[in-house]
């Protein structure tokens, strides 16, 4: 086996074929991929030579749309070296939203990306996918192996670790799967707040009925952090409610535009992520679950 990647994955690759080598596997190393943009914006695209019969590209979709055409390219050149089994490892796998047309006209891109990605790998392994009314990701990736992966365990045992008795807050019923799950683990005091969403960038968050937060240490949970509204809304709230510290953790630090400037001006104890997008607020490595997945494959 061997571990391919982009540039901007090499970090977190390296990690991945330490661990896999860890984990009983022998000696596993890592390469990088080769892209050359032409002027045009095209790209050329080379995998090193040769290749065994089983590879894992290690490849986060955050910022899709140049990525995507590269991984494609990528992983047609590793099946022409004879790779016979494809395993693409994408922390975050863009496109999970748009799982039906709202409006007449409208792509359902995940439906798309999905059979790309299937049609190009045999194994396709994400961690904490944005799916809403499809809730297996085998219905959104029909690849002949499908894994989602919950980086919630991690998470539970860094907070456990690093904040004294956390009353974890999921600042919108989406995050409600992840706060619980995060909770179980170590029998964390936890609710999840209501959004009232008045313009793409005005939100406003309402605390659980019954929750006290005073004195506490906050911490908001979410599967994604992209514009940093909700997030901001979220503190806010706990805030004025009395918390002692307001802290975040997420599973994706996407901070698109200025999300991040935001937030670091905000007032946050902490902003925590895991390693799924490389981002300065990386502090959950994501390796030693991915390289057990892919040992169990």
């Amino acid at each position: 086996m061997k571990v391919l990647t982009f540039p901007d994955g090499e970090v977190q690759a390296a990690r991945l074929a330490d661990a896999l080598s860890h984990g009983g596997a022998g000696v596993i190393s890592y390469a990088l991929i080769e892209v050359h943009r032409f002027p045009d914006g095209e790209s050329r695209v080379m995998v090193p030579t040769p290749l065994p019969e089983q590879v894992v590209i290690f490849c986060s979709l955050d910022r899709p749309e140049g990525k995507l055409i590269e991984l494609l390219l990528a992983a047609s050149a590793a099946r022409d070296q004879g790779v016979k089994r494809l395993i693409l490892v994408v922390p975050y796998l863009c496109y999970m939203r748009q799982d039906k047309a709202f409006h007449a006209g409208e792509a359902v891109s995940q439906r798309v990306i999905g059979k790309l990605l299937a049609d190009a790998f045999d194994v396709v392994m994400t961690v904490d996918p944005h799916l809403h009314r499809v809730h297996q990701l085998q219905e959104a990736v029909p690849a002949a192996t499908a894994i989602a992966l919950s980086a919630t365990g991690l998470m539970a045992d860094f907070l456990q670790e690093h904040v004294e008795r956390p009353w974890l807050l999921g600042p919108d019923a989406e995050s409600r799967q992840w706060v619980e799950a995060i909770a179980a683990g170590h029998g964390f005091d936890a609710g999840v707040a209501e959004k009232e969403r008045l313009g793409d960038s005005n939100v406003h968050v309402h605390l659980p009925g019954g929750a006290n937060v005073a004195g506490r240490n906050v911490v908001l949970v979410d599967d994604v952090a992209s514009t940093g509204r909700t997030l901001l809304a979220a503190a806010e709230a706990a805030r004025a409610a009395g918390a002692a510290s307001v802290s975040a953790v997420v599973t994706h630090a996407l901070f698109a535009g200025d999300a991040w400037s935001k937030l670091r001006h905000a007032g946050f104890d902490h902003i925590w992520s895991t390693d799924s997008i490389s981002h300065s607020s990386n502090v959950i490595c994501l390796a030693p679950l991915l390289a057990d997945a892919i040992q169990a494959v």
